[in-house]
Protein backbone atom coordinates (compact mmCIF):
# COMPACT_ATOMS: atom_id res chain seq x y z
CA UNK A 1 0.00 0.00 0.00
CA UNK A 2 1.73 3.08 -0.76
CA UNK A 3 0.35 6.76 0.60
CA UNK A 4 -0.43 9.82 -0.45
CA UNK A 5 -2.01 13.13 0.53
CA UNK A 6 -5.02 12.93 -1.15
CA UNK A 7 -4.97 9.36 -2.61
CA UNK A 8 -4.88 5.75 -1.03
CA UNK A 9 -3.49 3.72 -3.12
CA UNK A 10 -3.89 -0.31 -2.24
CA UNK A 11 -2.67 -3.34 -4.60
CA UNK A 12 -3.95 -6.26 -4.71
CA UNK A 13 -2.97 -7.79 -8.29
CA UNK A 14 -4.29 -7.64 -10.72
CA UNK A 15 -6.08 -4.90 -9.36
CA UNK A 16 -5.28 -1.66 -8.08
CA UNK A 17 -7.34 0.14 -5.90
CA UNK A 18 -7.34 4.33 -5.73
CA UNK A 19 -9.51 5.70 -3.25
CA UNK A 20 -10.10 9.48 -3.12
CA UNK A 21 -9.30 9.87 0.43
CA UNK A 22 -10.46 12.83 2.44
CA UNK A 23 -13.95 11.70 4.15
CA UNK A 24 -14.15 15.10 6.32
CA UNK A 25 -14.41 17.06 3.06
CA UNK A 26 -16.57 14.93 1.07
CA UNK A 27 -13.20 14.09 -1.06
CA UNK A 28 -13.19 17.69 -2.19
CA UNK A 29 -9.93 17.94 -5.26
CA UNK A 30 -7.61 20.35 -2.99
CA UNK A 31 -3.77 20.79 -4.13
CA UNK A 32 -2.92 17.23 -3.21
CA UNK A 33 -5.60 15.62 -5.39
CA UNK A 34 -4.18 17.74 -8.48
CA UNK A 35 -0.63 17.11 -8.10
CA UNK A 36 -0.55 13.30 -6.93
CA UNK A 37 -2.64 11.47 -9.58
CA UNK A 38 0.10 11.40 -12.23
CA UNK A 39 2.39 9.89 -10.52
CA UNK A 40 -0.16 7.22 -9.25
CA UNK A 41 -1.71 6.39 -12.54
CA UNK A 42 2.13 6.11 -14.64
CA UNK A 43 2.72 3.99 -11.97
CA UNK A 44 -0.12 1.67 -12.31
CA UNK A 45 0.47 1.58 -16.00
CA UNK A 46 4.32 0.48 -15.24
CA UNK A 47 2.99 -1.87 -12.74
CA UNK A 48 3.02 -5.63 -14.95
CA UNK A 49 1.43 -7.43 -12.00
CA UNK A 50 -1.70 -4.76 -12.28
CA UNK A 51 -4.26 -5.24 -15.12
CA UNK A 52 -7.16 -3.10 -13.82
CA UNK A 53 -7.46 0.10 -11.89
CA UNK A 54 -10.49 1.11 -9.56
CA UNK A 55 -11.69 4.62 -8.43
CA UNK A 56 -13.73 4.99 -5.69
CA UNK A 57 -14.44 7.38 -2.42
CA UNK A 58 -13.62 6.51 0.91
CA UNK A 59 -16.20 8.02 3.45
CA UNK A 60 -19.63 9.57 2.29
CA UNK A 61 -19.66 10.34 -1.47
CA UNK A 62 -17.31 9.81 -4.43
CA UNK A 63 -16.28 13.31 -4.79
CA UNK A 64 -18.11 16.86 -3.92
CA UNK A 65 -16.03 18.46 -6.58
CA UNK A 66 -13.08 20.68 -6.23
CA UNK A 67 -11.70 22.83 -2.99
CA UNK A 68 -12.54 26.41 -4.12
CA UNK A 69 -11.13 27.98 -1.11
CA UNK A 70 -7.99 25.35 -1.32
CA UNK A 71 -6.98 25.44 -4.61
CA UNK A 72 -7.10 29.93 -4.32
CA UNK A 73 -3.82 29.61 -3.03
CA UNK A 74 -2.15 27.42 -5.83
CA UNK A 75 -4.39 29.99 -8.27
CA UNK A 76 -4.46 33.72 -7.22
CA UNK A 77 -5.27 34.60 -11.05
CA UNK A 78 -8.55 33.64 -10.43
CA UNK A 79 -9.29 36.68 -8.15
CA UNK A 80 -7.41 38.94 -10.26
CA UNK A 81 -9.87 41.89 -11.17
CA UNK A 82 -7.32 43.37 -13.57
CA UNK A 83 -5.82 40.49 -15.50
CA UNK A 84 -3.34 41.33 -18.23
CA UNK A 85 -1.57 39.10 -20.59
CA UNK A 86 0.95 37.75 -18.33
CA UNK A 87 -1.63 36.86 -15.38
CA UNK A 88 -3.87 34.96 -18.57
CA UNK A 89 -0.93 33.33 -19.63
CA UNK A 90 0.04 32.02 -15.94
CA UNK A 91 -3.38 31.15 -15.60
CA UNK A 92 -3.46 29.03 -18.82
CA UNK A 93 -0.50 26.82 -17.82
CA UNK A 94 -2.04 26.08 -14.66
CA UNK A 95 -5.60 24.74 -16.29
CA UNK A 96 -3.41 22.88 -18.27
CA UNK A 97 -1.45 20.90 -15.77
CA UNK A 98 -5.05 20.66 -14.04
CA UNK A 99 -6.11 19.04 -17.26
CA UNK A 100 -3.11 16.28 -17.32
CA UNK A 101 -4.02 15.61 -13.71
CA UNK A 102 -7.71 14.24 -15.43
CA UNK A 103 -6.24 12.82 -18.95
CA UNK A 104 -3.66 10.53 -17.05
CA UNK A 105 -6.67 8.54 -16.32
CA UNK A 106 -7.56 8.15 -19.71
CA UNK A 107 -3.71 7.74 -20.62
CA UNK A 108 -3.59 5.00 -18.36
CA UNK A 109 -3.43 1.50 -20.69
CA UNK A 110 -4.98 -0.42 -17.71
CA UNK A 111 -8.87 -0.08 -18.07
CA UNK A 112 -9.80 1.90 -14.94
CA UNK A 113 -13.38 1.56 -13.38
CA UNK A 114 -14.85 4.08 -11.66
CA UNK A 115 -17.41 3.19 -8.32
CA UNK A 116 -19.28 6.01 -7.18
CA UNK A 117 -21.54 6.39 -4.81
CA UNK A 118 -22.98 9.40 -2.95
CA UNK A 119 -21.91 12.68 -4.59
CA UNK A 120 -20.37 12.95 -7.85
CA UNK A 121 -20.18 16.77 -8.37
CA UNK A 122 -17.91 18.92 -10.87
CA UNK A 123 -14.51 17.54 -10.72
CA UNK A 124 -15.49 14.58 -9.75
CA UNK A 125 -18.07 13.81 -12.89
CA UNK A 126 -14.41 15.28 -14.81
CA UNK A 127 -12.71 12.35 -13.27
CA UNK A 128 -15.34 9.62 -13.58
CA UNK A 129 -15.71 10.27 -17.05
CA UNK A 130 -12.32 10.65 -18.29
CA UNK A 131 -12.81 6.29 -16.58
CA UNK A 132 -13.29 3.35 -19.49
CA UNK A 133 -16.30 2.10 -17.11
CA UNK A 134 -18.69 3.87 -14.65
CA UNK A 135 -21.09 2.21 -12.37
CA UNK A 136 -22.79 3.58 -9.08
CA UNK A 137 -24.90 2.50 -6.38
CA UNK A 138 -28.42 3.72 -5.94
CA UNK A 139 -27.55 6.84 -4.08
CA UNK A 140 -25.34 8.20 -6.20
CA UNK A 141 -26.17 11.86 -8.02
CA UNK A 142 -24.14 13.47 -10.34
CA UNK A 143 -24.01 17.14 -11.22
CA UNK A 144 -21.81 19.37 -13.71
CA UNK A 145 -21.75 22.22 -11.88
CA UNK A 146 -19.23 24.14 -12.86
CA UNK A 147 -21.68 26.99 -14.87
CA UNK A 148 -23.35 27.03 -11.69
CA UNK A 149 -20.65 28.79 -10.02
CA UNK A 150 -19.19 30.82 -13.07
CA UNK A 151 -16.92 28.64 -14.74
CA UNK A 152 -16.71 27.04 -17.85
CA UNK A 153 -15.62 23.20 -17.10
CA UNK A 154 -12.26 22.89 -18.54
CA UNK A 155 -10.44 19.75 -17.30
CA UNK A 156 -12.09 17.33 -19.82
CA UNK A 157 -15.74 16.71 -18.68
CA UNK A 158 -16.92 18.94 -21.64
CA UNK A 159 -14.91 17.00 -23.97
CA UNK A 160 -15.60 13.04 -22.90
CA UNK A 161 -18.62 12.99 -21.64
CA UNK A 162 -20.88 13.99 -25.03
CA UNK A 163 -19.14 10.50 -26.19
CA UNK A 164 -20.60 8.80 -23.40
CA UNK A 165 -24.50 10.38 -23.38
CA UNK A 166 -24.56 12.06 -26.40
CA UNK A 167 -24.60 16.22 -27.12
CA UNK A 168 -28.45 16.91 -25.75
CA UNK A 169 -27.66 15.32 -22.46
CA UNK A 170 -24.23 16.63 -22.15
CA UNK A 171 -26.09 20.36 -22.93
CA UNK A 172 -28.62 19.77 -20.91
CA UNK A 173 -26.56 18.98 -18.14
CA UNK A 174 -23.73 21.45 -18.76
CA UNK A 175 -26.42 24.30 -19.29
CA UNK A 176 -28.37 23.39 -16.16
CA UNK A 177 -25.82 22.53 -13.90
CA UNK A 178 -28.94 20.32 -12.36
CA UNK A 179 -28.17 16.77 -10.04
CA UNK A 180 -29.78 13.81 -11.95
CA UNK A 181 -30.12 10.69 -9.42
CA UNK A 182 -28.69 7.05 -10.63
CA UNK A 183 -31.93 5.85 -12.33
CA UNK A 184 -31.27 9.28 -14.75
CA UNK A 185 -27.90 8.94 -14.80
CA UNK A 186 -28.14 5.13 -16.13
CA UNK A 187 -30.69 6.35 -18.52
CA UNK A 188 -28.20 8.62 -20.08
CA UNK A 189 -26.01 5.42 -20.01
CA UNK A 190 -23.56 7.73 -17.99
CA UNK A 191 -23.19 4.67 -15.82
CA UNK A 192 -23.14 1.19 -16.97
CA UNK A 193 -25.41 -0.35 -13.86
CA UNK A 194 -26.53 0.59 -10.35
CA UNK A 195 -25.76 -1.20 -7.60
CA UNK A 196 -28.01 -1.31 -4.05
CA UNK A 197 -25.31 0.56 -1.72
CA UNK A 198 -21.89 1.50 -1.63
CA UNK A 199 -20.52 -2.05 -0.38
CA UNK A 200 -22.43 -3.86 -3.93
CA UNK A 201 -20.52 -1.53 -5.83
CA UNK A 202 -17.50 -1.90 -4.49
CA UNK A 203 -18.24 -6.11 -4.84
CA UNK A 204 -19.29 -5.50 -8.17
CA UNK A 205 -16.21 -3.06 -9.20
CA UNK A 206 -14.74 -5.67 -7.92
CA UNK A 207 -15.86 -8.92 -9.82
CA UNK A 208 -16.10 -6.24 -13.17
CA UNK A 209 -12.45 -6.31 -12.85
CA UNK A 210 -11.44 -9.66 -12.52
CA UNK A 211 -13.42 -10.31 -15.13
CA UNK A 212 -11.51 -8.18 -17.49
CA UNK A 213 -8.00 -9.32 -15.92
CA UNK A 214 -8.89 -12.77 -17.07
CA UNK A 215 -8.39 -11.51 -20.32
CA UNK A 216 -4.73 -11.17 -22.44
CA UNK A 217 -3.89 -7.61 -21.36
CA UNK A 218 -2.20 -7.14 -24.55
CA UNK A 219 -5.46 -7.22 -25.93
CA UNK A 220 -7.05 -5.66 -23.41
CA UNK A 221 -4.62 -2.45 -23.64
CA UNK A 222 -4.73 -2.29 -27.25
CA UNK A 223 -8.50 -2.45 -27.09
CA UNK A 224 -8.05 0.93 -24.97
CA UNK A 225 -5.93 2.41 -27.25
CA UNK A 226 -7.89 1.87 -30.37
CA UNK A 227 -11.05 3.07 -28.67
CA UNK A 228 -9.30 6.41 -26.82
CA UNK A 229 -7.72 7.24 -30.34
CA UNK A 230 -10.96 6.33 -32.25
CA UNK A 231 -12.93 8.53 -30.33
CA UNK A 232 -13.22 11.43 -32.46
CA UNK A 233 -11.94 10.01 -35.79
CA UNK A 234 -13.33 8.36 -38.86
CA UNK A 235 -14.19 4.97 -39.00
CA UNK A 236 -11.49 5.07 -42.21
CA UNK A 237 -8.95 6.60 -39.33
CA UNK A 238 -9.98 4.23 -36.93
CA UNK A 239 -9.69 0.91 -39.43
CA UNK A 240 -6.19 1.65 -40.22
CA UNK A 241 -5.01 3.14 -37.04
CA UNK A 242 -6.22 -0.51 -35.38
CA UNK A 243 -5.10 -2.64 -38.19
CA UNK A 244 -1.30 -1.39 -36.99
CA UNK A 245 -2.47 -2.12 -33.65
CA UNK A 246 -3.48 -5.48 -34.41
CA UNK A 247 -0.41 -6.48 -36.38
CA UNK A 248 1.94 -5.25 -34.23
CA UNK A 249 0.54 -7.60 -30.94
CA UNK A 250 0.00 -10.29 -33.16
CA UNK A 251 1.51 -12.41 -32.74
CA UNK A 252 1.81 -13.16 -28.61
CA UNK A 253 2.41 -15.73 -26.44
CA UNK A 254 -1.27 -14.80 -24.93
CA UNK A 255 -2.65 -15.95 -28.18
CA UNK A 256 -0.95 -19.41 -28.33
CA UNK A 257 -2.01 -19.97 -24.74
CA UNK A 258 -5.66 -19.26 -25.90
CA UNK A 259 -5.06 -22.05 -28.55
CA UNK A 260 -3.51 -24.27 -26.75
CA UNK A 261 -5.80 -23.94 -23.61
CA UNK A 262 -8.83 -23.97 -26.61
CA UNK A 263 -6.99 -26.92 -27.57
CA UNK A 264 -6.60 -28.78 -24.05
CA UNK A 265 -10.43 -27.77 -22.80
CA UNK A 266 -8.46 -26.02 -19.72
CA UNK A 267 -8.86 -22.36 -18.85
CA UNK A 268 -5.73 -20.12 -20.15
CA UNK A 269 -3.10 -18.55 -17.91
CA UNK A 270 -2.09 -15.21 -20.01
CA UNK A 271 1.30 -13.66 -19.49
CA UNK A 272 0.74 -10.26 -21.19
CA UNK A 273 3.61 -11.16 -23.13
Amino acid sequence: MSQYEFYEIIKKPPVAWVYLNRPDKKNAMNPPAWKESIPIFEDIDKDPDIRVAVIAGRGPCFSAGIDLMGMAGEMPELMDSDQKGGVKWSLLKKISAMQDAISCIEWCRKPVIAAIHGHCIGAGLDMATTCDIRICSADAVFCLKEAAVGFVADVGVLQRIPRIVGQGFARELAYTAKTIDAQKAAQMLLVNEIYPDAAAVMDGAEKLAVQIAENPPLAVQASKDVLNYGAEKSVEDGLKYVASVSANIIPSKDLMEAIAAFSEKRKPVFTGQ
